[in-house]
């Protein structure tokens, strides 16, 4: 499977997805971390796949969204956006009311 493969089975297969540095346990750098803070804060379930560990995944989520930063995130398919875009949503509120309108449950409301 090749690592464009791997990540669009990932993004297809999973309702939440954060290609980060590090894990969610364990972030690697300040971007990541504050993006898994802010799922954990609303609450969304999502799977964290560390791109440290394979530099094929590491170049190729690059090339998949046409962004040139991690961490990324996808909801339902869909490229939401790195740490600034994510941070600056759920700061006006439009995070979690995104997750809503997915069908994914948050813990507070909008």
């Amino acid at each position: 499977m090749s690592a464009q493969d791997f990540i669009a089975n990932e993004v297809k297969t999973n309702d939440v997805v954060l290609f980060m540095k590090g894990t969610p346990q364990f972030p690697q750098c300040g971007f990541s971390g504050q993006v898994v803070q802010i799922l954990d804060y609303v609450g969304v379930d999502f799977k964290g796949i560390n791109v440290l560990a394979d530099d094929e995944i590491r170049q190729g989520i690059k090339e998949f969204s046409n962004w040139p930063t991690i961490p990324q995130l996808y909801v339902k398919g869909e490229f939401v956006g790195g740490c600034d875009i994510v941070r600056e949503m759920f700061q006006a509120g439009e995070l979690q009311k995104h997750f809503q309108d997915q069908g994914i449950a948050v813990r507070g409301a909008a």
